[in-house]
């Protein structure tokens, strides 16, 4: 059956679209318009406007200029063994902001650091508004590796460097220190630090946001290290000079002592050692007392040792000669309101037996019978009041007080080493006058080059009968007796002086000095021993200190191979 057409579906049509309105189209044209200047507006900004500003903020944290250590310069002795060198360490910092809040992380690395959780956030959150805290400072490289091991955020390494002081107490006074950043604090290190610690370098890195090196990108400046510093001292002979004080010191219950020696030709200080010392390399719980270079900065009145340099300024003035005969008896003379006294009544003295028995009458007898100040003008001379001119931090110039209104018992004072004060250093630089044909050679703690000419100061002649005089004081029987060494000839000078307080002399309080010049045949060394206050009984120049002056030398000798020359007749021209 077929159907019927009208009976035929009829598809729908979609509804016609509607055309927006005006306004409606309009208000989206706007909008996108708007959207499109604003973006090209910002791009515009960041790109053209503030293109220089937000460059720079973003190099700056990425691109950094770091600083490259300079290697500081060694310190050597006149050989080249090493006195102070510079390890490697490495140092640990942190920055707060980015150290990991869990306490597990933080036990880890407080553990790591040796210390104790709390008192580690304790610290962290002191320094929580900042960016930057010092975990641990020179560290060596193992130590620090193994708490970077540890992967924490916030935790980054500085390399830089650490003195170190090979010989110890040994040389703590002359050499100085460091201190955690390298500078010079005291003797040498600070004298020369500008030409130890050279010139630092810089390069320019790339880091990420953490801190962390992407790439380096180039040197800005290569670091300069320093310059190496070249002693005087000869090490073996300095750990000998050391060891021999430190005995005796010990051995006296004494307050300290210095050793100072010189070459008797050039001047330079071989060996300059004090006690009490300390260890530079552990500087926990040290005495105050041993950071002073006792041979350079501190003084003290010289006492008999200066009989032989008065005596100089009385050979020279003419008026007397070896042969001249002084009546000592008895013993004591009152000089303006003081007494003078000698150990007991020597009665009648040539010039050597003055010296030989250390007699303040005779030198006082002599001194008074010269018109001019010539003592004075002679000690000024031979360097004393004046500064050795070495360049260590703080070297005493001594006093010497100007001939002006003396009286006549500080003339005669002045003759047998009281009224004025000296280091050990100008000690040994006026006896190299002795030593050296009447020429006093200023002292050096840098190796020279070649040996300097000296300044004459006392008359050849004069200074070979003194040589001669002061070798005939340490013969057997003498005071100084215990000065001598097997197989050489010595000469020497003792002295022992009374300390004085803020109330005057003290006491039983004394200062033990030897100064002697080895061999005499052909000076080589000087040396000069002062012990600070012995204690328990011996407290004599010669029983004291002249001992460590024959302990001392015998070695240095040895070590500087000089052949013996016992075998020469004592009464023969040096």
């Amino acid at each position: 059956m077929r159907a019927n057409a009208s009976d035929a579906v009829t598809p729908r049509r979609p509804p016609p679209v509607q055309p927006l309105g005006g306004g409606r189209y309009g208000f989206m044209l706007v909008l996108v318009v708007l959207a499109l200047g604003v973006l090209v507006g910002r791009i515009v900004d960041l790109h053209v406007i503030d293109r220089t500003f937000l460059q720079g903020q973003g190099d700056a944290r990425t691109l950094r200029v770091e600083s490259i250590s300079a290697h500081r310069g060694m310190i050597t002795d006149r050989h080249g063994e090493p006195l102070a060198i510079s390890t490697p360490v490495v140092t640990l910092w942190a920055n707060p902001q980015e150290l990991p809040p869990d306490n597990i992380q933080r036990l880890m690395l407080a553990q790591a650091l040796g210390t104790d959780l709390n008192g580690f956030n304790a610290r962290v959150e002191r320094y929580s508004e900042r960016e930057f805290m010092y975990l641990r400072r020179q560290m060596t490289p193992e130590a620090a590796q193994r708490i970077l091991d540890l992967n924490l955020p916030g935790v980054y390494a500085q390399n830089e460097y650490k003195r170190y002081y090979p010989s110890g107490e040994v040389t703590a006074q002359l050499l100085g220190v460091t201190n955690v950043d390298d500078r010079g604090q005291e003797g040498l290190e600070l004298a020369y630090h500008p030409y130890l610690a050279g010139t630092p370098g810089k390069r320019r890195v790339l880091k990420d946001r953490k801190g962390q090196l992407v790439r380096d990108l180039h040197l800005l400046r290569e670091a300069k290290p320093g310059g190496d510093l070249v002693l005087s001292i000869d090490q073996r002979l300095q750990y000998m000079a050391y060891r021999e004080l430190k005995a005796s010191v010990a051995e006296h219950d004494a307050d300290g002592g210095t050793l100072v020696m010189m070459d008797a030709r050039t001047g330079e200080v071989l060996a300059m050692a004090n006690q009490p010392s300390y260890n530079p390399n552990n500087r926990a719980g040290l005495d105050p007392r041993g950071l002073r270079n006792q041979a350079i900065v501190d003084v003290f009145e010289p006492g008999s040792v200066m009989k032989p340099l008065a005596m100089a300024a009385i050979l020279e003035s003419g008026q007397f000669d070896r042969d001249t005969v002084v009546d000592t008896s008895p013993g004591w003379m009152r000089i303006d309101r003081y007494t003078i006294r000698d150990v007991r009544n020597y009665g009648e003295l040539d010039l050597a037996g003055i010296l030989e028995k250390s007699s303040n009458i005779g030198m006082s007898k002599l001194v008074l019978q010269l018109d001019d100040p010539l003592v004075a003008d002679k000690y000024r001379a031979l360097g004393l009041g004046q500064s050795p001119e070495t360049g260590f931090p703080g070297e005493a110039t001594g006093s010497l007080p100007a001939p002006v209104r003396w009286s006549r018992s500080q003339w005669a004072a002045l003759s047998y080493g009281y009224g004025l004060s000296v280091s050990a250093l100008q000690l040994a630089s006026a006896y190299t006058a002795i030593a050296n044909d009447g020429v006093r050679l200023m002292p050096s703690l840098l190796k020279l080059p070649e040996a300097p000419s000296g300044t004459p100061a006392i008359d050849p002649q004069v200074a070979h009968d003194l040589l001669r005089i002061l070798e005939e004081s340490v013969q057997p029987g003498t005071g100084a007796r215990r000065a001598g060494v097997p197989g050489y000839r010595v000469a020497g000078k003792t002295g022992t002086v009374r300390k004085t307080s803020s109330e005057g002399y003290q006491e039983d309080v004394y200062r033990s000095v030897f100064v002697g010049i080895a061999p005499v045949s052909d000076p080589r060394i000087v040396t000069v021993v002062m012990i600070d206050h012995p204690r328990g009984g011996e407290y004599y120049g010669g029983a004291v200190a002249a001992p460590v002056f024959s302990k001392v030398t015998g070695s240095a000798l040895r070590l500087l191979d000089v052949p013996p020359d016992q075998h020469d007749s004592a009464s023969s021209t040096p």
